[in-house]
């Protein structure tokens, strides 16, 4: 008899088609602006005396990526509330997150120069490459785990991580607003939204070790 997908592993389904189109929108975006056939510059929003920007575009993008970030405390909250926790819900969580958190995170360590000032942040990019393959890991590992029959579900390590690199992504993308407002004369990677950045790396590599840890008989049983 074939098994119908449950509601929660349909959200979290969801969240993975918003990332794409959001990366795609993102991408078609910032191509025709490369080719100076649409300003992204325009929709940038100054104020306090000038020091602070924050693009109209990011706002969007920030409000899609909350939008969808809810999606993965709802399909949890479903799963565990109805029962419904299911290898594919389990394979198919960690993904979306990756693909929604990591794309925008790449997108934020990109400098446009479109969006380039003397006040513009960005999300430090070496922090980007050292989560990314902090995931190729983790991810590796439960690729060895499902061959073995195995699921490694998210941890409550996991989901602080991407909690935090949520909180990260969204001040980085309101350019450090509201800390912007008096940490802007700050030296580069010196800013508030830049410690945010590095805490929530320091989180994502502890819950890469503390998953390596935990589940390091699979790669040796």
């Amino acid at each position: 008899m074939k098994r119908k997908i449950n509601t929660p592993t349909k959200i979290t389904i969801l969240r993975i088609v918003i990332a794409i189109i959001l990366l795609i929108g993102i991408f078609i975006i910032y191509y025709l602006d490369y080719f100076k056939i649409f300003n992204v510059s325009s929709l940038n929003i100054t104020f306090n005396n000038g020091y602070t920007e924050i693009n109209i575009l990011n706002i969007i993008i920030l409000i899609i990526f909350l939008i969808a970030s809810l999606t993965d405390f709802i399909d949890g909250y479903l799963a565990r509330k109805n029962n419904e926790v299911t290898d594919l819900g389990k394979f198919l969580d960690p993904l979306a997150d990756k693909m929604l958190i990591n794309g925008i995170m790449v997108f934020l360590a990109l400098n446009f120069p479109s969006l380039s000032s003397f006040n513009h942040l960005t999300f430090p990019f070496f922090l980007v490459i050292l989560m990314i393959i902090r995931d190729l890991i983790v991810d590796s590992l439960r690729f060895v785990a499902a061959s073995k029959g195995k699921v490694i579900a998210a941890n409550i390590y996991g989901k602080l991580k991407t909690v935090s690199e949520m909180v990260a992504i969204s001040i980085v993308l309101l350019n450090g607003f509201p800390f912007s407002l008096f940490d802007y004369n700050f030296p580069t990677l010196l800013h508030i939204s830049d410690f945010i950045c590095y805490i929530s790396c320091f989180l994502s590599l502890l819950s890469g070790f503390i998953y390596l840890k935990d589940n390091y008989k699979v790669l040796i049983d």
